[in-house]
């Protein structure tokens, strides 16, 4: 079974364009490494490419993405963590400088939240949220955004939980950072 059409279509370019135009760069990250300055934890919304949102290059920033740009807690249980792996590899093998939590308006991760998810996975990753504070008596759009961003919160306060992260938070070897886009602008809002 063969990739579809679209994707095909898109390496095609990227080869023709993008990799062309950065050969050198490329040869480099394949011999050297990867050295990215931030760790951006971002939604899996096809709408928000933290790539193309913080115009990075190759290399640039180490990028992890899951459903509403959730940060679980620290639990060493022996269990699957792969946003918890990510997290570490980024921290303890990469060095980043930085982590982002980056949120988005009209998340639909937040909204089913809101509503109460539904299927096997999506209903036991969006419990992450359960307990933060968004008013009964808002709006609709008003508690969608107002949850959008008690999620980037609940975020930065997780990755505190992390030993690793914490230890280098107070040596001051890394920063935590919570951003919000509005798809719609493109503009940005530090949380």
């Amino acid at each position: 079974m063969s990739l579809p059409e679209q994707l095909v279509a898109g390496h095609e370019r990227f080869l023709r364009q993008t990799h062309a135009g950065q050969a050198d760069r490329y040869a480099e990250l394949a011999e050297e490494g990867q050295e990215p300055y931030a760790l951006v934890i971002s939604c899996c919304d096809s709408r928000v490419a933290p790539e193309a949102i913080f115009d990075a290059g190759p290399g640039e920033i180490f990028v992890l993405r899951n459903v509403a740009n959730l940060v679980p807690p620290y639990e060493p249980d022996g269990g699957y963590h792969g946003a918890s792996a990510a997290i570490e590899f980024a921290v303890e093998q990469l060095h980043v400088p930085a982590i982002v939590v980056l949120g988005h308006a009209r998340c639909g991760g937040i909204q089913v939240a809101i509503e109460g998810a539904q299927g096997t996975f999506l209903s036991q990753w969006i419990r992450l949220l359960d307990g933060i504070d968004v008013p009964a008596d808002m709006p609709a759009g008003e508690r969608l955004a107002h949850a959008e961003r008690k999620s980037i919160e609940r975020s930065l306060e997780r990755l505190l939980t992390f030993p690793f992260v914490r230890s280098r938070v107070e040596a001051g070897t890394l920063t935590l950072h919570g951003a919000h886009i509005d798809i719609a602008s493109g503009l940005l809002e530090q949380v």
